[in-house]
């Protein structure tokens, strides 16, 4: 499914370039058999121009309150929060109207950490981030059933797929679940 027509300011290569950014920052994830190696970014659309990146477990161990399990896509409003000098709590009030979420896999619904879910953080941000583009759907491997997308679709959310970097993206989320041995 193409873009909804208020997002028609990025070319579908241009998205194609930001989910490559994407699949860059989830090969920094540290690799762990117990988790998957996410990237994000996070796009003004109108300037065309990138606020943030993240990935899995880049924030947190060393931030109070946070167990260290902080996911790519919170890692990027974490990050945008503190360049505008607010708190993570407070990052609606600074993201741009037109804000795109690039996430190389379907942000989760469910975390077996009880921390909060990336699809519960995007749904408090909707009246910005209207659209989210992902790279994958979530594998069954941790969680059996992932219905992130369906969530946000259901709240007016558009979620969209780009096609031809599935096998990257998976190898890459999946790093550190090989067997050894």
């Amino acid at each position: 499914m193409a873009p909804d027509p208020s997002h028609r300011t990025i070319a579908h290569e241009v998205h194609k370039a930001y989910m490559e950014c994407a699949l860059i920052q989830a090969r920094l994830s540290p690799p762990a058999s117990n988790k998957f190696c996410v990237g994000a970014v996070l796009v003004d659309a109108d300037k065309n121009e990138i606020l943030s990146t993240g990935y899995s477990l880049e924030l947190g161990r060393d931030r109070p309150g946070d167990p260290g399990s902080t996911h790519a896509e919170h890692c990027c409003f974490i990050k945008v929060a503190e360049q505008n000098g607010v708190s993570d709590g407070q990052v609606l009030e600074v993201l741009p109207q037109n804000t795109v979420l690039y996430t190389t896999m379907e942000p989760c619904n469910q975390r077996l950490s009880g921390n909060r879910t990336c699809v519960e953080r995007i749904l408090k941000l909707k009246d910005k981030i209207k659209l989210v583009v992902i790279g994958i759907p979530e594998p069954g491997i941790f969680i059996a059933l992932n219905e992130g997308r369906k969530r946000l679709e259901d709240a007016g959310v558009t979620v969209f797929q780009i096609e031809g970097m599935q096998d990257r993206i998976l190898k890459a989320s999946t790093a550190g679940h090989e067997r050894r041995g």
